[in-house]
């Protein structure tokens, strides 16, 4: 019985911070699907990542605020809808509401029907930027969750150097913990220069920060 009360204690503490959050209202104003959409921002204000004309994929990208950031900023106008100087391709295991300008592949890159479709979505081009904000399924046992988080992060390297041209970028979300160490080690061995950042929409309790990789060995 504790444990329940404990989970709803939990429960409500998550719900009222999350209605009171900044980026959540801030996300509902502006029209994005999640608060998310405002670490991308931040990262691609930083970094300069998202110019007009690139091609962009988005890796895990339901619900879809990463693809409607970059929408966004790929329009000559910032507009949510109308001309879209640039493309903007977004896979996911799970379904996704459309975007407009944003073509959407479901299912895991890994299989061969998926990768036909994103190779004709693709049209011969390759990436400028990878963007991947896909996470698995913590499970509480802190060594398997590594060897997940860590899995995922691999996935996203190896996706960008088949499909991202060379002075390219990636950026992917990782979690500090176990698997942290090994999987900035990936990176260094994958890009010339790896950054990592913490925008402030992640909130500080959460241990996710993302790492910025560009340029491919």
């Amino acid at each position: 019985m504790k444990t329940k009360a404990g989970n709803k204690k939990v429960n409500k503490a998550w719900l009222h911070d999350h209605i009171n959050d900044p980026y959540v209202k801030l996300a509902g104003r502006e029209g994005y699907r999640a608060r998310a959409a405002y670490k991308l921002k931040e990262i691609d204000e930083v970094f300069g990542l998202i110019k007009p004309g690139y091609l962009v994929v988005d890796l895990g990208c339901t619900p879809g605020a990463w693809s409607q950031y970059a929408r966004r900023r790929l329009s000559p106008t910032g507009a949510a809808v109308g001309a879209l100087n640039g493309t903007i391709i977004g896979l996911d295991l799970l379904p996704m509401e459309p975007i407009e300008g944003v073509t959407f592949i479901q299912g895991d890159f890994r299989e061969t029907e998926v990768l036909q479709q994103l190779e004709q979505a693709l049209q011969g081009r390759q990436a400028d930027v990878v963007v991947s904000d896909m996470a698995p399924n913590l499970s509480g046992i802190a060594s398997a969750d590594a060897a997940r988080i860590e899995n995922l992060v691999e996935l996203a390297i190896e996706f960008a150097q088949n499909h991202m041209k060379p002075q390219g970028a990636l950026v992917a979300k990782v979690f500090h913990g176990g698997s942290y160490n090994d999987v900035v080690q990936h990176f260094k061995a994958a890009f010339q220069v790896v950054k990592p950042f913490k925008p402030k929409a992640s909130r500080d309790r959460s241990s996710e920060t993302f790492l910025v990789g560009v340029g491919l060995k």
